[in-house]
């Protein structure tokens, strides 16, 4: 089940971003919980997060940014990211189509994404629920505890 975020959430979310996995993935760099704090409430403020949930239990997350005016139709998606003990499940294939699902359902005739383009799984995944290639975007995203650019592919679904 797919879900808004709450602010008990927090732990959970913040647990994702910085789990050594799954962080050089995604957007912040690692942080401790009291400066998370202040990125959370603003996700909180835009509610844009969401929570995967089997029986219950939180297990993935997302976000859903909303363009707006002549881009209405488009929604970009973020901060994917399953719980490392729950990979491997066919848990991000499940989320995947429940978050397409709720943009369907919601008007939604575009959603794009980028990640790297050295996260092989990630590509194929999003590949098998319908998400199409569209470029290489060059030195996109800044690692700074690594000190390196990384490139990303951009990606979209199209109804």
């Amino acid at each position: 089940m797919l879900r808004h975020a709450k602010y008990e959430d927090l732990q959970f979310v913040f647990g994702l971003y910085m789990h050594p996995d799954i962080n050089p993935y995604l957007l912040y760099e690692q942080m401790s919980l009291a400066a998370f704090q202040s990125v959370y409430d603003a996700l909180m403020l835009k509610n844009i997060v969401y929570i995967y949930e089997v029986e219950g239990i939180a297990i993935g997350m997302c976000k859903l940014v909303h363009q707006e005016y002549r881009n209405d139709h488009i929604v970009y998606l973020g901060g994917v990211a399953i719980h490392p003990d729950q990979m491997g499940k066919g848990h991000g294939r499940k989320m995947l189509e429940e978050i397409t699902a709720l943009c369907d359902r919601n008007g939604i005739r575009r959603i794009e994404l980028s990640t790297a383009t050295d996260n092989e799984k990630a590509i194929r995944l999003y590949e098998g629920v319908g998400f199409e290639k569209e470029g290489i975007m060059r030195k996109y995203t800044y690692l700074k505890s690594e000190n390196r650019f990384v490139d990303e592919v951009l990606m979209s679904r199209i109804n």
